[in-house]
């Protein structure tokens, strides 16, 4: 079978006789169509941040977990052989051409979906739905969103949708930020060139925010999302710190009051399926558009590294098999 390896720093490996995985008892082992790239894969591409110690070679196929395809085989009730899903990938062995999955993290997409890569992207909406649990009410709040990937992206259109009254994004590409008013942001800070504290402050004549999400999860970005909240107002911490220590202005929090809450998306499958059917209806249909680019699975070399330098264009970035 096909599978990607990452074999050192910004190296990946092209395998046409990687073994074949079995599906358990429950599981379904699917026939991938699509893979899309993630954030979090940046790392262990690079070797940068807390991956700098991580041992070489990756094991094969890892870290994919965002993957459309067919059920080929099935040991698990009520999962037909033939149909078409959105599946994470048991152990996060995604970059390959077949993967095991199981319930809850596998959702049914119709089988004469038209675009079935595009709907790729319910997968990180998945994620943000979780998330969304853990916010308390977001109607009539105002919020700022640090960071303009993909994930940020859903949070900025997800806030929007929730009845935010004012939704601030932020991040330092001028191309996503108009991606961002795309998806409803109210205003836009390029935060390469602007103080985004103070610009903020301005918005909100002094007031600040009342929820704040750091999709980023850098030190510069953390650093950042802790002068934005008003009094006693909330910063959502969704991006993968950058490290396993990082400073911190934890005095103005702490005389802030400011309330922090943290979400990391491997246990998102019970939302899939929801993810799955907002994505193909109009409440968040539009997100298929950041679906970009497509491309064949033996250009992986070049969207991996296309996706590490937040090249133009390159939203959730899909590999075709």
């Amino acid at each position: 079978m096909r599978a990607i390896q990452i074999v050192e720093p910004r190296k990946i490996a092209m395998l046409d006789d990687a073994p074949m995985p079995e599906p358990a008892e429950g599981e379904v082992l699917v026939k991938c169509s699509h893979v899309a790239l993630c954030g979090s894969n940046m790392g262990p591409y690079t070797g940068e941040g807390l991956w700098g110690e991580m041992v070489f070679p990756n094991p094969i196929g890892w870290a994919g977990h965002e993957n459309i395809g067919t059920i080929e085989k099935s040991r698990c009730e009520g999962w037909e052989e033939g149909t078409l899903v959105l599946a994470q990938p048991q152990g996060y062995f995604g970059f390959a051409e077949y993967i095991t999955s199981k319930p809850p993290a596998i959702a049914r997409l119709p089988q004469n979906t038209p675009d079935p890569g595009a709907i790729i992207v319910a997968q990180p909406l998945a994620t943000i739905l979780r998330a969304m649990t853990k916010t308390g009410n977001i109607i009539n709040k105002t919020c700022a969103v640090i960071g303009q990937g993909p994930m940020g992206l859903i949070f900025t259109h997800y806030l929007k949708l929730m009845g935010a009254s004012m939704v601030i994004a932020t991040d330092i590409i001028d191309w996503r930020l108009e991606w961002a008013k795309k998806y409803g942001a109210d205003h836009i800070i390029n935060a390469a060139k602007q103080n985004t504290v103070e610009v903020v402050k301005e918005i909100t004549n002094g007031t600040m925010v009342d929820f704040v999400v750091d999709a980023v999860g850098f030190k510069e970005t953390l650093t950042t999302a802790a002068y934005l909240p008003t009094h006693g107002g909330t910063i959502f911490i969704f991006g993968m710190p950058h490290y396993q220590t990082q400073e911190f202005p934890w005095y103005h929090v702490f005389r802030n009051e400011t309330q922090i809450n943290t979400c990391v998306g491997p246990t998102c499958g019970e939302f899939f399926q929801t993810a799955v059917d907002m994505v193909l209806d109009d409440r968040s249909s539009s997100l298929t558009d950041m679906v970009i680019p497509r491309m064949p699975w033996d250009k992986a070399p070049e969207a991996f590294e296309l996706y590490a330098e937040c090249a133009e264009g390159s939203l959730k970035l899909t590999l075709e098999l």
